[in-house]
């Protein structure tokens, strides 16, 4: 794809298009009180696969616009690229004619072969600069503006972008509110991140990634919302057509989502903030188990969906346990679950540690795909749902057990990723436990207002969702 200096929208949609554009543009400037000369500052946190590519759409169809908005991106500095990966790199580059043409353009392909020689040491922030996320580096993404300094980065942003990992968010937006202290307005935050937390004290609770930013900034939560949907990085920025939702208050979720539509990419909006974002964690759990499902079964149709009719009931079951009316897993939401169990990098990450392939040892950051964010969501859900304080009536034994009871998949995979008891194989046994009920009567339990825990989310026992 082109660069941003190219103006690839405009130019491959013509005039009328390209006007269009900057009409979405100026629409949402005006929303925000943007003065004339002043320019939309969005910027991303975090460059991993999906926070790389957003901000590299957003440069795509907007960058031209350069009086009008600027997009930048903020990664950590220091990252080296290894000899492998800067070979690997190397092939990419001279296998595209337009990324090869660009990079000479921009005098910058001499250090890819240095780097190739093993004469030159690449950074992960030097590279993203020329288009190459260091956790995709197979599908080149358009030149984009790099920033190391996280203060100069979000001091003055006016959408930032979270991209970060949920296991991060919490430390990185804590420092960004203490950058944010004598700031008069506040910023519109768009969370990208899937995963939660799981307080404890003093009640057993569910902390989100929005949450965590509210908590960590002070910024309001009708300006932080999430975006999520049925998409694969590399494939939505390749122009696979894809949807997604963004979730949150009236105020912003509306216009930011006729701002972020792409003819590719449609955003549609949605009130339900939680219900999505728990999905967001939920279902990079249960890819993990899917993944082993795939590989244990060679490929098996009839254990994928054995596998898939469970894991969704108990994701029924444990989203009723937070919202009296949650948003039904259909739609979008299911979309969401199912492109992450069948092709995602926590579906890829339960195949290899099934295939022996990769060691638990090698913990939850692995090179060229980043955080497996279901590792650390596995563990939150089970320490939430395993408290006794939450217990809910057994159907068949007749007394009160923890939610975690409920779940025997969310326990297999917790004894196999985090207590490290049993062997990846024992997820099959989850599944084919001959006294197992049909799925159907979790899902009937979890529809029965009686499981809604509120304070699971920190609300009053009396609230309502």
């Amino acid at each position: 794809m082109g660069g941003a200096e190219e103006g690839p929208l405009v130019a491959a949609n013509g005039h009328a298009n390209g006007a269009a554009v900057e009409e979405k543009l100026d629409e949402l400037r005006r929303r925000l009180g943007k003065a004339d000369g002043d320019p939309l500052r969005i910027v991303g946190v975090g460059a991993g696969a999906w926070g790389s590519v957003f901000c590299a759409l957003l440069q795509d169809a907007y960058g031209h616009l350069r009086d009008k908005v600027h997009v930048r991106i903020w990664r950590r500095p220091g990252r080296a690229v290894d000899r492998s990966t800067a070979e690997h790199l190397f092939e990419v580059i001279n296998s595209r004619e337009d990324v090869l043409r660009r990079l000479i353009r921009r005098c910058a392909y001499l250090k890819y072969v240095e780097a190739r020689l093993g004469d030159r040491t690449l950074y992960a922030d030097e590279i993203l600069k020329d288009g190459f996320c260091l956790n995709m580096i197979d599908t080149p993404l358009c030149p984009l503006k790099v920033v190391t300094n996280l203060q100069e980065a979000v001091w003055d942003a006016d959408i930032v972008i979270n991209g970060l990992p949920s296991t991060e968010t919490r430390d990185v937006f804590g420092e960004i509110g203490r950058y944010w202290k004598e700031r008069i307005t506040a910023p519109i935050i768009i969370s990208l991140a899937k995963g939660i937390e799981a307080s404890l004290d003093p009640l057993p609770r569910i902390i989100t990634p929005t949450q965590m930013i509210n908590n960590a900034t002070g910024v309001p939560l009708e300006n932080i919302l999430y975006l999520g949907g049925p998409n694969i990085a590399s494939e939505i920025y390749n122009k696979e057509y894809a949807n997604a939702r963004i979730c949150g208050a009236d105020k912003w979720r509306k216009p930011l989502a006729k701002f972020l539509r792409q003819p590719h990419f449609i955003v549609w909006d949605n009130s339900d903030l939680i219900t999505h974002e728990v999905m967001g964690g939920l279902k990079n759990v249960y890819a993990i188990g899917a993944g082993m499902v795939a590989a244990l079964t060679n490929e098996s149709a009839t254990s994928k969906s054995v596998y898939f009719a469970l894991c969704t009931s108990e994701m029924i079951y444990i989203t009723h346990l937070l919202e009296e009316e949650p948003e039904k897993l259909a739609g979008p939401l299911l979309a969401d679950t199912y492109v992450t169990l069948l092709k995602g990098r926590n579906a890829w990450y339960g195949q290899k540690l099934a295939k022996g392939e990769l060691t638990l040892e090698m913990g939850d950051s692995i090179k060229g795909k980043g955080t497996i964010q279901g590792v650390s969501a596995v563990d939150a859900f089970y320490e939430l749902l395993s408290q006794d304080s939450l217990s809910v009536m057994h159907p068949e034994a007749n007394k009160l057990v923890a939610p975690v009871e409920m779940c025997p998949i969310l326990k297999a995979l917790y004894k196999i990723l985090i207590k490290r008891e049993l062997p990846p194989d024992s997820i099959l046994q989850a599944i084919r436990d001959e006294t197992m009920y049909d799925p159907r009567e979790r899902i009937e339990m979890a529809q029965s207002h009686s499981l809604y825990r509120p304070s699971i989310l920190g609300q009053p026992r009396d609230a309502k969702a």
